[in-house]
């Protein structure tokens, strides 16, 4: 590099008294900020974090002795916050994760919003989710879907709390102003409890698309339910254990949630997958443009966020922000939920993955 002229006293005034219009004037010039505006790798501002499940939990389980449900609040959900993130309840720059804590008979009444969400379930039954009127049971292992502007309640009609992930784009949404809210009833539209729900009787039998049905952008079908998604991944072992094709890596295992009436990610704004990992299993360094959160459905392992490394188990949920390695390495085998901005930074042509060995 050419290096920069010396300026003489003379021309540091003229330049203060330019940089102070540019300041007055509300302006900021790009020769000071390039650095920071194109590096030459994402630089984000959150950072690698583990929540445990044996803290949140009893936190949860607290809130819901001293925290009612209803208007106002809306929902008893706790919301992870990023570190690398003060002031903001955020697990990410466009990531909201949030425990939720449902009590023994309580109902938490309808509302819906711009924003897309979803509900993860580590262990537990008993709590219906009313989407658009549509009963839907949640179970352990299953993924519940409320998109975006779909009226939703919940209500558990059983006398044993529950507890669940929220996954939402709410920093997404806020970040580009785009964010509506609207209240529905007081009363739930049905206390129906039927075992199948209205759109998985429509939409839940695999290749198979009902002509007269709409196509609409997110998911029609609101239930993933576990013994799918288990199947799936223990047919895709069961194939690489006789040489087929079929994971992602050796002893890695991945299904992708998608929306079954066009084949594309499950929700507009997230993508969401569950990954299996063989006993014995360690995986490649991953770096993704783009943040993920992570939860630990069952199994145990050592997790590597970034120069972060974690030891998890049930329940852990744990942050990877954008281009921090990630890698597994586990004993004994586990099970993950993660979920991610994926179909946000590949709309926008801003996708980028590499891969790395580990010595």
């Amino acid at each position: 590099m050419t290096a920069a002229p010396e300026i003489t006293p003379q021309e540091q005034e003229q330049l203060d008294e330019l940089y102070a219009a540019f300041a007055a004037a509300h302006m900021t010039p790009l020769w000071t900020q390039i650095g920071g505006l194109m590096p030459t790798t994402p630089r984000p501002d959150s950072v690698p974090m583990l929540w445990r499940w044996s803290t949140l939990l009893p936190l949860a389980e607290r809130a819901g002795e001293l925290v009612p449900v209803g208007r106002g609040g809306e929902r008893r959900a706790i919301a992870l916050a990023n570190p690398g993130l003060p002031g903001t309840p955020y697990a990410t720059p466009t990531l909201w994760a949030a425990i939720q804590y449902l009590g023994p008979r309580e109902e938490a009444p309808a509302h819906r919003h711009t924003q897309t969400a979803f509900r993860f379930v580590v262990e537990g039954e008993g709590v219906w989710t009313n989407v658009e009127g549509d009963p839907v049971a949640m179970r352990r292992g299953d993924l519940l879907l409320t998109p975006g502007m779909h009226f939703h309640e919940h209500h558990n009609t059983t006398d044993h709390p529950m507890a669940w992930i929220d996954g939402l784009d709410i920093p997404l949404v806020r970040t580009i102003d785009a964010g509506f809210f609207e209240f529905g009833p007081d009363v739930l539209a049905t206390k129906e409890t039927p075992a199948v729900s209205r759109n998985e009787r429509l939409w839940g039998h695999a290749g198979l698309t009902p002509v007269g049905a709409p196509t609409p952008k997110a998911s029609p079908l609101m239930a993933y339910r576990w013994e799918h998604t288990d199947a799936a991944l223990t047919a895709q072992l069961e194939l690489e254990r006789e040489g087929q094709p079929g994971v992602v890596e050796p002893g890695h295992a991945v299904v992708r949630f998608t929306n079954p009436a066009t084949a594309g990610d499950c929700l507009t704004t997230m993508r969401c997958e569950m990954h299996r990992l063989r006993a014995g299993t360690s995986t490649m360094l991953t770096r993704t443009a783009g943040s993920s959160v992570w939860q630990i459905f069952e199994g145990s392992g050592a997790v590597t966020v970034g120069e972060e490394r974690y030891e998890v188990g049930k329940g852990d949920l744990f942050c990877v922000p954008s281009w921090a390695g990630l890698a597994f390495d586990t004993d004994s085998g586990l099970d993950a939920f993660r979920y991610s901005d994926a179909p946000v930074f590949e709309a926008l042509g801003l996708a980028h993955t590499a891969r790395e060995g580990r010595s």
